[in-house]
């Protein structure tokens, strides 16, 4: 298929070799020439992906507009705060025919609106798919056996991304709850933010345990009162993203939690990691809907004040602590 992937950062480059690796007609929309660079001449985007190689030459473009004539699925591979400026810059452009698949994993500032959202605001007879699952781009780069869901309203658009994008390393699962599996992919980035605290404050697997188990929680109560199905976050998406992104290295959101347990700035755990840490700004929406939801969420609020209160990271945690007692099996999921 003719295949347009926008955004050269580690999860762009890991998707764009796959589908090009694959044998699709790929076209690879990149706004920094230093990676277009490394990717023609090395075969490897040197500073986000290093050591994961194209197979033979890559059709690499500054202009976005030179991949949209013939396009049939659009890949978007850009932070979610530069999502609605992609789609923007295609909306009159692209074929409505084109099929929209997001990689990127949070909620827009100030609206709190899903990506699925922008993108039918925008883009309104484009189906639109969502990739999302426990897929770091350092392991799907290197063809290490990943599986990941794709979540569409459109059940065709969904089985026709699963068909083209899954290898014999690359395993593809649909899910018709577009709202879960959205969800589930934004509000882990907010507890792996926690884990990582909790690792940088030298705690231990008991705290982490416990941090993800209430973490899940946490993020069905809210995918729940968005319109999500719980069952969700038993999945791919939910669950499964959480583990690899509270426990793994390869995890931005756990690495920039590690530094601000050791005491770092929110500024200067960003400049350390290099790359866009989702949760940081995730956690505002998360915290903002909670209250709108009037729903209770104590570590997503905990975190909040420590990114943007300077709350003590080990007081937040004594907090939590002691909070009242409660029965673990709450209301919400009786209802």
């Amino acid at each position: 298929m003719n295949i347009t992937v926008a955004g050269g950062g580690s999860w762009g480059t890991a998707i764009a070799r796959l589908l090009h690796n694959k044998g699709h007609n790929l076209k690879f929309y990149i706004r920094e020439e230093e990676t277009i660079y490394n990717i023609k001449n090395f075969k490897e985007n040197k500073e986000f992906l290093p050591g994961a190689f194209f197979n033979g030459d890559v059709y690499l473009t500054t202009d976005i507009n030179e991949t949209l004539d013939d396009c049939e699925i659009f890949v978007l591979g850009v932070p979610t705060s530069a999502c609605r400026e992609v789609l923007t810059k295609i909306k009159d452009k692209v074929n409505k025919d084109t099929i929209i698949v997001n990689l990127s994993k949070g909620i827009e500032q100030h609206t709190h609106m899903r990506i699925s959202e922008i993108a039918n605001e925008l883009l309104p007879n484009n189906s639109f798919v969502a990739l999302s699952g426990p897929s770091h781009a350092e392991e799907v780069g290197k063809d290490i056996p990943t599986t990941v869901v794709a979540a569409s309203k459109d059940d065709k658009a969904a089985k026709i991304v699963q068909e083209e994008f899954t290898t014999p390393v690359f395993r593809i699962y649909t899910n018709s709850d577009l709202v879960g599996v959205e969800m589930g992919g934004a509000l882990k980035n907010i507890i792996a933010l926690a884990a990582g605290m909790n690792d940088g404050l030298e705690f231990g697997d008991n705290t982490k345990a416990a941090l993800m188990t209430r973490g899940i929680y946490e993020m069905s109560k809210l995918g729940m009162a968005m319109g999500a199905n719980p069952h969700t976050f038993n999945g791919l998406s939910g669950i499964g993203d959480l583990i690899v992104t509270c426990t793994s290295m390869h995890s931005r959101n756990r690495r920039a939690g590690i530094l601000l347990g050791e005491g770092k700035s929110m500024q200067e755990a960003c400049d350390t990691v290099g790359q866009v840490v989702e949760g940081i700004k995730t956690v505002t929406a998360a915290y903002e809907l909670a209250k709108e939801k009037d729903i209770e969420m104590p570590i997503t609020n905990m975190i909040y004040r420590v990114l943007y209160d300077n709350y003590d990271p080990m007081q937040a945690v004594e907090d939590l602590m002691t909070r009242k007692s409660k029965d673990e099996i709450e209301q919400i999921f009786y209802e």
